[in-house]
């Protein structure tokens, strides 16, 4: 009993850096005080990246699920913006805003091959990752995903994204548009990579959505929805 109550009362007064170190001290069997073992706080971390996936990954994969999302919406690469400008100057608004839209349907697309690899990059969390993790910025669960996620996701997300485009007739409306845009006298002629723009694009959108919910979950605890998720964060609130 008098064990359990000293490591009460470091929790309640040591320093970020402190913690940590309290917390790798412990056996690795169990995280004393609060009764968590290390699969606990594995698998909390993991509860939390899987409700960010489920929760708003998810979201992405509906229609207009980036086209009337503000947050991850795709625009018009830099060098293309000038394109749309001289459209919609020229009362082409419509065909400017089809331009846009076909953008992010290939993205929508293409985020329904993400789950599986963040499915797998989440089970190999280990404990001295979830440590880092749970101690870390308020994106430490997003920055691990993205670090084990961003090449393969890069490689599944490029091919759909370029199939999208052809399927949605995104190459005939580009072609059209940059066609259109190249014909205005004194403009500089356009040509540009979409596909590897909008794949880029895409990867940030669906890393922003998963970092949303990791802060709601560190930030609220209304948004710790389960035992485990209250049990694993409130070491996190401890700091």
């Amino acid at each position: 009993m008098n064990r359990i109550f000293i490591v009460l009362v470091i929790f309640q007064l040591v320093s970020c850096a402190e913690l940590q170190q309290v917390i790798e001290s412990l056996p690795q069997e169990t995280t004393g005080a609060i009764g968590l073992s290390n699969v606990d706080i594995g698998n909390g971390l993991r509860q939390a990246l899987d409700k960010g996936i489920d929760k708003q990954v998810t979201k992405l994969t509906q229609k207009d699920g980036f086209f009337r999302n503000e947050l991850v919406k795709i625009v018009l690469p830099e060098e293309l913006r000038k394109v749309d400008k001289a459209l919609r100057d020229i009362g082409l608004n419509n065909l400017a805003d089809e331009g846009l839209k076909v953008l992010n349907r290939a993205a929508e697309d293409a985020v329904k091959e993400a789950t599986p690899i963040f499915v797998n990059a989440v089970k190999q969390i280990t404990f001295n990752d979830a440590k880092q993790i749970l101690l870390g910025d308020q994106n430490a669960a997003t920055q691990y995903l993205q670090k084990g996620t961003n090449t393969a996701l890069y490689g599944k997300f490029n091919p759909v994204i370029d199939k999208s485009l052809s399927k949605v007739g995104a190459d005939r409306v580009w072609t059209n548009i940059i066609k259109k845009y190249n014909a205005i006298p004194f403009t500089k002629k356009v040509n540009a990579d979409l596909t590897d723009y909008v794949t880029g694009e895409a990867l940030k959108g669906v890393y922003k959505m998963i970092a949303i919910e990791e802060v709601e979950i560190r930030t609220k605890l209304s948004s710790r929805t389960t035992d485990l998720l209250r049990k694993v964060f409130a070491l996190q609130d401890r700091k």
